[in-house]
């Protein structure tokens, strides 16, 4: 039986990190985002919801040192799965940014006993 994250969990993402991850979680979980500062000069911009049904970035903050930390939500009693996407880009430059890593979450609901 798969093992999934429940009530409030923490995932960092520091540099040399792989760019693409992937979780398992139990309706209602918290997940805290935490985004380490970047080495190639790019800052860390948004956070975005592929689908905010199942997962929904609720609140984000940039520390001075460059650090992101997001919140983000899980549905509460659906299962489905969602990419969370943070985005960076150079400082000087207008526009969004280019996806810089991504969080698969499966928001996998208990088993009932029929």
């Amino acid at each position: 039986m798969k093992s999934c994250a429940a009530g409030h969990v923490t995932v960092t993402v520091s540099a040399g990190d792989p760019v693409r991850r992937q979780m398992c979680v139990r309706p209602g979980t918290v997940v805290s985002l935490v985004l380490r500062p970047r080495t190639d000069g790019k800052r860390w911009t948004a956070v975005r919801s592929s689908a905010p049904v199942f997962v929904l970035p609720s609140g984000r903050h940039v520390d001075a040192d460059g650090t992101l930390r997001a919140s983000l939500r899980c549905a509460g009693t659906r299962g489905g799965a969602a990419d969370i996407t943070a985005l960076a880009k150079e400082p000087d430059l207008a526009g969004p940014g280019g996806v810089a890593f991504t969080l698969r979450v499966n928001v996998v609901p208990h088993t009932t006993a029929g």
